[in-house]
């Protein structure tokens, strides 16, 4: 069966102070669609048999409630713990049945386009089948550096890029046969499970006693504790031969800042005033003076402006607040 593997347990915290520890940016109720996670789980519902939520401790119940009101079954999932992406793949790997595929998406991001998506999804599912491990690239549309890349060639990956500076980022694009890299994938359960104990043998070894020891889906905490936390890009995708990649001709945005959450709002008909200012989260009356491409964002106990071309620049506001303990990022 094709198995819908949602990665739900992010912060966001380039969106911060909307998103939130206890309620992450994921299940916040900004679009007329519902959370980004609904939207999620709608999208790929009629390609997919049954639904796996990965999530962590903190915030599962989360996923709980929106699942019960769209009366969909799933397995649970809970990371104790954040060991990063590649435990937390390899933990819905293990969850299935060495021969299911695995369609795993991440729970936070905007895709427009359905009959494109649909149809680069199918090719993933046929690739899987196949015994490769797809990955789906999202066409470069501008000089992104809040991405990383990935240069091909047909349906090979030639080399994964980090996230550029500027100039690199439209050198990328200029060449033409660059990809953002979506973080979404499509493998066998054991096809990924044998690449993972290729290449990162103690990654899956800890995983895999973890799981052994899992409790109604809730993973034992010291045992998680001695996962190495990395990547699936650095533990599988960027070393394994197995790897396809299929270009998205869809419009896909990943929210993580509030650049893109703005571009995305005023796609959708949400306001700003004559000098492109936009306020989030308070119908209270407000006024910008002498801005331009202002955000403010209101929340009960904290306010945040920025320019929008600074957005990138709110991560190191939350990493202050957590530096510090501070109960504004709980």
């Amino acid at each position: 069966k094709v198995i819908h593997v949602i990665l739900s347990g992010g912060v966001g915290s380039r969106l911060w102070p909307l998103s939130r520890k206890s309620n992450p940016k994921q299940y916040l109720k900004l679009f007329k669609e519902g959370s980004l996670f609904a939207m999620s789980v709608e999208r790929n519902r009629n390609l997919c048999d049954a639904l796996s939520v990965v999530g962590n401790v903190d915030n599962y119940t989360l996923s709980e409630e929106v699942l019960t009101e769209m009366k969909l079954p799933y397995t649970n999932i809970i990371e104790s713990t954040p060991r990063n992406t590649a435990a937390a793949i390899a933990f819905a790997a293990l969850a299935a049945d060495p021969s299911d595929i695995l369609l795993v998406t991440p729970s936070d991001h905007v895709i427009v386009g359905k009959e494109q998506y649909d149809q680069a999804i199918q090719e993933g599912i046929a690739k899987a089948r196949e015994g490769y491990i797809v990955t789906f690239g999202i066409q470069a549309t501008r000089p992104e550096t809040g991405f990383g890349y990935m240069e091909y060639r047909d349906d090979q990956v030639l080399s994964f890029r980090e996230k550029p500076n500027r100039e690199t980022a439209e050198d990328f694009l200029e060449r033409g046969n660059f990809l953002w890299n979506s973080g979404m994938f499509c493998f066998r359960a054991d096809t990924l499970l044998n690449e993972l104990q290729q290449y990162e043998p103690l990654v899956y070894s800890t995983v895999l006693t973890a799981w052994q020891h899992q409790h109604d889906g809730l993973l034992d905490e010291g045992l998680s504790k001695k996962i190495p936390s990395i990547s699936i890009d650095y533990a599988v995708m960027e070393r394994s031969k197995k790897i396809r990649v299929i270009p998205g001709h869809f419009e896909w945005s990943d929210l993580g800042s509030f650049e893109s959450l703005y571009d995305y709002l005023i796609s959708t008909g949400y306001p700003v005033d004559e000098n492109g200012n936009m306020l989030i989260g308070t119908d209270r009356y407000s006024a910008f003076v002498g801005l331009k491409n202002t955000i403010m964002v209101d929340t009960p106990d904290a306010l945040l402006f920025l320019q929008k071309e600074s957005s990138q620049d709110v991560k190191k506001v939350y990493n202050t607040l957590e530096k510090h303990q501070s109960k504004l990022i709980d």
